[in-house]
Formats: C-alpha cells, sequence, structure tokens
C-alpha cells in the first residue's frame, strides 16, 4: 500500500477525529494549545506508519494513542514542570496496558462523549463571551480564524487574540474539561447552544467560497445536539431550548441535498424538489419540536424550529403557511429583537399580506448601521421592488447584494436574478415566485 492509497484515508480519519482527539487529550494535559500540538503529532505519525501497516480498524483509538504516548515522552521530559506532569504521567501510565481498549470504549459512548466536556469548558464564565464561541468553533468545529472573524463581522487578527487568551486562561485556571452539573449547567447552557447554532449556520450556509453548504459542519452539530439532549436530565432547566435547537437542525438538515443543483448554484426553497427532503430528518425534527413545546417553556430555538417547521410541513410551495410564519416572527421579535430578525419578518410580511407590506417594514431598516454591508437587506427590497414591478429598481438592489455577499454561489445567484429582472416584462410576476426569505437570507429558510 502506497502513500497515495493512504493518505484520503488518513485526511478524513484526522477530520472526523480531530475534535475528539483535542477534547481526551485536552483532559490529560489541562492546556488546549497542548492538545491540537498532540493531536498534529499523531496525524504526523500516522502519515508515516499507516502506508506501511495499513489503515487500522479503530483510526481514533490508534491516533489517541500515538498522542497519548507522545504526551507521555513530553512529561518525562520536561523536568522543568516536574510537579504537575508528573502526576499527570503517572495517571496516563498506569492503565497504559489497557489503553487502546479503553479508548476505543469512550469513542463509541456516544453520551459521555468528551467533545461535550470540551464546549462546556470552552464556554466557561472565565472567558467573555465572545472568547467561549470563538474558541469553541476553532477547536472543535473546526473552523479557520478568518471564517470565525467573518461571522462576528471583526478583525482576523482580533478573534486569533481571543483564542490565544482563551487557551491561555484556561490552562492557568486547570479547568478539568467536563460537563458541569447543577446550577452551572443552567448557567452555562446559553453559551453552548449558541455555539452548536452557529457550528450548524456556517455548514448550511457558507459565509465564504465556491461551496454553498458544508454538510460536514452541520453534521457535527446534529450529532453535538443530540448528545447535548441525551446528556441533560430530564428536568434540567433549557432543556426545552436544547430540544428546540435540535428540532431547528434537524429540519433545516433536512433539505441540504435539494438546496443546491448538479453545478452546485443555490436553489431557493419555492423551487426545490421536496421529494428529496430527508423525510427521517424532518420526522426527528417535528419530534423534537413537539417536546420542546410540551414543556411550555421554549424560547428563540423552539420558535424558529416552529418556523422552518411551517416549511416541512407544505408538501407544495404553495401550501406554505405564510400567515402563521408572519406571526411567529412577530413572537421571536418580541422576544429576540434584532435587525436581522426585523428583516425576515419584513420578508414573511411581505409573502403573507402582499410585497407593500412587505417593503413599508423593509423601508426603515436602511437605516439600521449593522445591516449596511449585509447583503440580504438590498436581496429583500430587490425581492419586493420587483413583486411590485419596479424591475429597474429591483435590478439594482440585486446587483448591490451581489457585492455585499462573500459567497460564490450566492453571488451567482443574485446577479443571474438581476439580469432576469433587465429582460422580465413590467409587473409581478417571473421572479415573484421565488421569495427571498428563502433564497438570500439561507440562515433563515
Amino acid at each position: 500500500m502506497t502513500a497515495r492509497d493512504t493518505h484520503p484515508a488518513i485526511e478524513a480519519s484526522f477530520r472526523i477525529e480531530r475534535a475528539r482527539l483535542i477534547a481526551g487529550l485536552a483532559r490529560l494535559t489541562r492546556d488546549i494549545g497542548a492538545a491540537e500540538e498532540l493531536a498534529q503529532e499523531a496525524l504526523l505519525a500516522a502519515l508515516s506508519e499507516w502506508p506501511k501497516t495499513g489503515v487500522p480498524d479503530n483510526p481514533g483509538a490508534w491516533l489517541m494513542t500515538a498522542a497519548r504516548r507522545r504526551a507521555i515522552d513530553v512529561i518525562r521530559r520536561d523536568r522543568m514542570r516536574a510537579r504537575k506532569h508528573a502526576e499527570i504521567a503517572g495517571t496516563l501510565e498506569e492503565g497504559d496496558s489497557g489503553a487502546t481498549e479503553a479508548i476505543e470504549a469512550s469513542l463509541d459512548d456516544p453520551i459521555g462523549d468528551e467533545r461535550l466536556g470540551l464546549i462546556f469548558t470552552a464556554c466557561h464564565p472565565i472567558l467573555p463571551r465572545e472568547a467561549r464561541t470563538a474558541l469553541t468553533l476553532r477547536v472543535v468545529g473546526g473552523l479557520t480564524t478568518g471564517e470565525i472573524a467573518r461571522a462576528f463581522l471583526a478583525r482576523e487578527a482580533t478573534i486569533a487574540q481571543r483564542i490565544v487568551r482563551a487557551k491561555r486562561a484556561i490552562a492557568e485556571a486547570g479547568l478539568s474539561f467536563e460537563a458541569p452539573r447543577g446550577a452551572e449547567l443552567a448557567a452555562r447552557l446559553p453559551f453552548v447552544l449558541e455555539v452548536i447554532y452557529l457550528i450548524f449556520n456556517e455548514g448550511y450556509a457558507a459565509t465564504v467560497g465556491e461551496d454553498l453548504v458544508r454538510p460536514a459542519l452541520c453534521l457535527e452539530a446534529q450529532r453535538l445536539g443530540r448528545m447535548l439532549v441525551a446528556l441533560l436530565p430530564v428536568d434540567a432547566p433549557g432543556k426545552a431550548e436544547a430540544f428546540g435547537l435540535l428540532a431547528l437542525m434537524e429540519i433545516q438538515a433536512s433539505r441540504l441535498a435539494a438546496r443546491a443543483g448538479p453545478d452546485g448554484g443555490f436553489i431557493p426553497i419555492t423551487e426545490q424538489d421536496r421529494a428529496r427532503w430527508d423525510k427521517l430528518l424532518i420526522g426527528r425534527g417535528l419530534d423534537a419540536l413537539a417536546r420542546a413545546e410540551a414543556s411550555g417553556d421554549g424560547g428563540v430555538y423552539a420558535l424558529q424550529a416552529a418556523l422552518a417547521a411551517c416549511h416541512a410541513r407544505a408538501r407544495r410551495a404553495e401550501e406554505t403557511d405564510w400567515a402563521r410564519i408572519a406571526s411567529l416572527y412577530d413572537r421571536l421579535r418580541a422576544i429576540a429583537p434584532s435587525p436581522v430578525v426585523d428583516l425576515n419578518r419584513a420578508i414573511a410580511h411581505g409573502m403573507a399580506f402582499g410585497p407593500d407590506a412587505g417593503l413599508r417594514l423593509v423601508e426603515p431598516l436602511r437605516d439600521v448601521p449593522a445591516l449596511h454591508a449585509y447583503a440580504p437587506l438590498p436581496a429583500a427590497r430587490g425581492d419586493l421592488l420587483f413583486r411590485l414591478g419596479r424591475c429597474a429598481e429591483a435590478r439594482t438592489e440585486f446587483e448591490s447584494a451581489a457585492a455585499l455577499t462573500r459567497n460564490l454561489r450566492e453571488r451567482d445567484f443574485l446577479l443571474a436574478r438581476a439580469a432576469r429582472c433587465a429582460t422580465a416584462n413590467e409587473g409581478p410576476h417571473g421572479l415573484a415566485n421565488s421569495p427571498t426569505g428563502s433564497t438570500v437570507s439561507p440562515k433563515r429558510a
């Protein structure tokens, strides 16, 4: 077996196991930075050994064992920090004979997965809120610093500094890298939910690049969401919201296969082949939503899941209950006001009550600073203007939106809409069948 044969398998295995490796190594070393370095060294060892020996039956266990042994070597040589590291090394060596079996067991345990502990540690109150999210997205989600910076509209250097400082603070505090319990769990759970949602969104609607979606990130977020609801006690405060988030992700993910055409181009929800929607995921999502709503204390995520369910329950685009969607956005705006919610509310009202109603709500948003460089705003206005027969103005708005988006597939889609505006007859038809709420604001669609 040659390196050419094994390198794709090695790279795939490392991508799958990376977060789990870092989580397990962080618990051993109490240092996220050291854990990342050890994981990379395990990758180098695999690149050296697997072409000779073949891909092992359990790549994750092999990588963890290699990294664990390297950790022991480092600890033995680092006599300047002997007291702390000797204790860790001793603990590691005590069970060394059964290391692989123990590692394999932990990797197959869906409830006690160490990544949850890593997420809760990254969301620890000793860190500023923005650092919690940035660190978890980097270490668990595998996003680059640049992607995180774009998600937060911040400079890449600023995000990098936050991550470095967060790692240092966690190491100095000697945190246990375990999921909290009781009141501490309730206090930190909202931040964990936020991070999982951001990971999912980056997969569902990539902020940059040629790919419209990154399914691997969606799958990771869904897995973390499923584990989270399984791990939380039945009466844990906030569990309804955890179910709400899980419902939202499952329903949204059900449409991934239908969101892009053979060429990778974006397909709006109103034009998607609904036969390609994953019925199993829809069923899981609706079940999770029912559990969230049954408790009576669901919040933002449960409401967003209810919005997604309106689309999932419609057998045809024409059957979508836009009046209910508009009503749900009214409720969402009341409990979680934001410019983005206001924009999506305007889009929903435009679909439910006509483009005039939507445009009246969109116009004031043009003066909101947070939306000045937000592509969905001119795209929404363009859609409403076209439906009103004001094609020249609509074309200008679509071109402005295309200039603002950083995703190439979205840009192509918006430019195509602009071109169609140029040749469209005056009147509310044609592009009116492609509502902006489903096409240029994919994180809400």
